[in-house]
């Protein structure tokens, strides 16, 4: 099993976290707000930077300036280890799952850099 981290932004319900630890308690889910996460608010630019130091995976909803700032954040050279946008409709039942699936079964590395839509 890789050692995926998530980071869940403001906007992504509290229940995936909530129900990502009932089922693996010993993963490591941050939300946004957190003592050890970026701040509530804080920009995106700021959020790529703090998943690239510390080795999340964000999953997010804001398909309208991740993209345009994960671009400006790869041409200046640097990294991240993956974003996971949520696509409009989903099921909390069935992100679950594909988180739960996706760290069990991902190679290191498998996200560097991409953006994904979950569920899958």
């Amino acid at each position: 099993m890789t050692n995926i981290r998530y980071l869940l932004d403001e906007n992504t319900p509290h229940a995936v976290r909530d129900q990502l630890l009932l089922r693996e308690p010993e993963m490591q889910v941050l939300v946004m707000g957190d003592e050890t996460a970026p701040a509530l608010g804080a920009p995106d630019p700021m959020i790529l930077e703090w998943i690239e130091r510390n080795g999340y995976i964000l999953i997010t909803r804001n398909r309208r300036t991740i993209p345009r700032h994960l671009r400006e954040h790869l041409a200046a050279g640097h990294h991240v280890p993956g974003i996971f946008l949520l696509r409009r409709r989903f099921s909390l039942g069935q992100l679950v799952e594909d988180l739960l699936l996706i760290r069990r079964a991902s190679k290191p590395g498998e996200y560097q850099d991409r953006i994904e839509y979950l569920p899958l």
